[in-house]
């Protein structure tokens, strides 16, 4: 595992992660690496780092020095690399976000906040690496998310349909041909992020613009090798092992890509999580609720620091 560091610049500290499998995977931080309390944050399917911008400027004022962030982009996404597409799983995906952690947290307390495809992830790494909730991971946040049956409503009952079937054909046999046909225009990307993505409320054209390119940056081939991890994902019973540290579950009433019944299931199964239905959102909470998504992260974060306090594990001011 490799680590090379870049100047700072206004986007963070930008860093290069190697994955076990050698993928360079990019990671940007903000903070110190001696502050009492780092917050991963892990990105949702087709997005990147950079989804977590506006969260990120709420957060920054909110939790000042105190609080340091570690952002990522997934392998296929953003700037991180191309990978094998027998790779695009959601176990690999946890296996990368423990290289992260190795490498840009490899001592003391960390709070993961992952969004749709992001908090899959990190429910995966809980269950591949147990010791480390309650010791290492003191606190995490389901941003949009589903612990399983992601088929049995909104827009993820399409995945059985059989033209995403042909997709996927399609894409394995010529994954050159079908990424370069996929230039989707602006007419296009744009009305799906709008009606998928942000729910009732009306939200700037610049904001839909902003969703709509990391969709349309993201290759096809990507996109596509994903989608059978949705349609058999169940890590429902992983929920448990949640139980004895500060949570967040957190969903649009409007949400057409996970709908909020899955963010009540899995707070179900976490009785002592913070359950937060956002009225009207959609999927992309975390662009156009970003005021309000930040007001719950900071709320699991006191409590994820309150706690390190009671234990005795940090001396958190």
């Amino acid at each position: 595992m490799t680590l090379y560091r870049n100047a700072a610049d206004e986007a963070g500290h930008r860093v290069t992660v190697s994955a076990d499998d050698g993928v360079p995977l990019a990671v940007r931080e903000f903070g110190e690496r001696t502050a009492a309390l780092t917050v991963v944050f892990v990105h949702g399917h087709c997005l990147r780092a950079d989804s977590w911008a506006y969260l990120r400027d709420h957060l920054g004022r909110d939790w000042g020095s105190d609080v340091r962030m570690v952002f990522y982009d997934h392998r296929g996404h953003g700037e991180s690399g191309e990978a094998p597409t027998e790779t695009y799983t959601i176990d690999q995906l946890a296996r990368d976000l423990d290289a992260v952690l190795r490498v840009m947290v490899p001592t003391g307390p960390i709070v993961l906040v992952g969004h749709s495809m992001g908090a899959m992830a990190a429910m995966v790494y809980a269950r591949q690496n147990p010791e480390t909730v309650g010791s290492r991971i003191v606190g995490i946040g389901l941003l949009a998310s589903a612990a399983r049956g992601l088929t049995e409503g909104g827009m993820g009952r399409c995945l059985r349909r059989p033209a995403v079937s042909m997709l996927q054909a399609a894409v394995r046999r010529a994954p050159g041909a079908m990424h370069a046909g996929k230039r989707w225009s602006r007419s296009v990307c744009e009305p799906i992020v709008r009606n998928a993505g942000f729910g009732r409320r009306k939200v700037s054209p610049r904001m839909v613009a902003f969703a709509a390119a990391m969709l349309n940056d993201t290759s096809i081939v990507t996109m596509s090798s994903f989608l059978d991890e949705f349609i058999a994902f169940d890590e429902s019973e992983t929920l448990a092992m949640f139980a004895a540290i500060p949570a967040l579950v957190l969903g649009g009433s409007d949400d057409l890509m996970t709908p909020f019944a899955r963010s009540v299931e899995m707070a179900e199964r976490l009785p002592g999580a913070e359950l937060v239905c956002l009225a009207g959102a959609g999927h992309g909470v975390i662009l156009d609720r970003a005021a309000e998504v930040a007001l719950s992260l900071t709320a699991l974060i006191d409590r994820a620091r309150a706690g390190l306090v009671s234990n005795g594990l940090a001396a958190v001011s």
